[in-house]
């Protein structure tokens, strides 16, 4: 699964992380103004941005996109003095493609927010005073316009990339499987296994590695401004006054629903896999019956229908009272940011802008704090391909 795409996948990620942590760490210990060694203006990292498209190639953004590229040189230059994966250029350049249009979505929902409150507030000042300049409010949506524009831009060119990382993904696991076709085509389901679960696990895989790594990026971003507008908000529905209380409303909400969700679905991944394996027998044993006379008899089809039938049912039966408590965790969802908030409102320490500001910040930390809520159904179909995938690779190991 990764070894036919990755260099040495289990060196590789633990690099891979180490070398982040080590960016990371030298970014917000002095590396954001580094810049100036090489002729960026003084105190450019630590000027306001602009509240418009124009933020995407300031100083700040120009200075990360350099230090971007050199950090993913070095990254992919040593990988490929330590290994001879032919595929190293999709699985290692690629990658940190990705990751990048990964930060940048995340900048661009952080321009989005700083665009809130100015733009409410002269709403409210609008509506509050007799009226003012339509100029303004036509200036405000265009400045919407354009940074929505280069994220949708780079949001569809970024899917039509990814559509061929996956493919090229799925050939390389194709070629490693085929490669070894001979031990493996005794395998039940092993066909099916090849051209259908390959696609499925790169797919699967990938978009849930992206929303986890997209999940941490915006903490990065959304953390320290959900801090500091936690002042405006110091008093919570029935707990009181807490410091930082958006923050611990955010992780307080999506523990609960976390351990809930896990809780009420641990059976699923189990009988999702069993399905599989049911799925796989009833289907192999109509192909032999299109080139065997004696294969498929009714009562063997019978048989093999009857467990399929019954795994099912077994799955309607789980999936229903999962669904339910799911479904009531993601109304009360809706509401929850908007309660945390009561006792602010109530007080009148709030302008429009402030509260639809703080309204999308504290929803952008809560869903990043819930991945594993929003993704536990993805989570679920991804474990049952790789026990099947991880089954079909221990003969190639015996």
């Amino acid at each position: 699964m990764f070894k036919s795409f990755f260099p040495n996948p289990k060196w590789f990620f633990s690099s891979f992380v180490l070398w982040f942590l080590i960016n990371l760490a030298l970014w917000y210990s002095g590396g954001n103004s580094w810049g100036t060694f090489i002729g960026f203006p003084t105190n450019y990292a630590t000027d306001e941005l602009p509240i418009s498209v124009s933020r995407f190639w300031s100083a700040q953004f120009i200075w990360f996109y350099l230090w971007f590229f050199i950090s993913t040189a070095i990254f992919a230059t040593f990988w490929k003095l330590k290994s001879t994966n032919p595929w190293q250029r999709w699985s290692v350049w690629c990658s940190a493609f990705i990751l990048f249009n990964i930060w940048f979505s995340v900048q661009v929902s952080v321009s989005i927010n700083a665009w809130y409150g100015p733009f409410w507030d002269l709403i409210q000042k609008m509506l509050s005073s007799g009226g003012g300049d339509i100029r303004q409010l036509y200036m405000g949506t265009l400045t919407f316009l354009l940074i929505a524009m280069v994220a949708v831009t780079v949001a569809v060119m970024n899917s039509f990339f990814v559509s061929h990382y996956i493919f090229r993904w799925r050939t390389a696991m194709n070629e490693y499987y085929t490669e070894h076709w001979a031990q493996l085509r005794v395998i039940e389901g092993a066909s099916q296994r090849v051209q259908e679960d390959t696609m499925r696990f790169a797919t699967t895989l990938e978009a849930l590695g992206v929303s986890f790594i997209k999940a941490i990026m915006i903490l990065i971003a959304f953390l320290p401004v959900l801090i500091q507008l936690s002042e405006h908000v110091p008093v919570l529905p029935i707990i009181g006054e807490v410091k930082y209380s958006l923050v611990w409303a955010a992780v307080g909400w999506a523990v609960f629903g976390t351990a809930l969700l896990m809780g009420v679905g641990i059976k699923l991944p189990g009988l999702e896999f069993n399905n599989q394996k049911v799925e796989a027998a009833y289907r192999k044993e109509l192909v032999y019956g299109e080139d065997y006379e004696e294969r498929a008899q009714p009562q063997t089809l019978k048989e093999l229908f009857s467990n399929v039938r019954k795994n099912y049912f077994r799955l309607y039966f789980h999936y229903a009272y999962f669904n339910l408590v799911s479904t009531w965790y993601a109304q009360l969802d809706v509401l929850f940011s908007l309660i945390v908030l009561f006792p602010s409102i109530a007080a009148g320490t709030m302008t429009l802008g402030l509260l639809n500001q703080i309204g999308n910040v504290f929803d952008k930390v809560r869903e990043s704090f819930q991945y594993l809520v929003s993704s536990w159904k993805t989570i679920i179909e991804l474990l049952s391909i790789y026990k099947r995938l991880k089954a079909f690779e221990a003969v190639l190991k015996d």
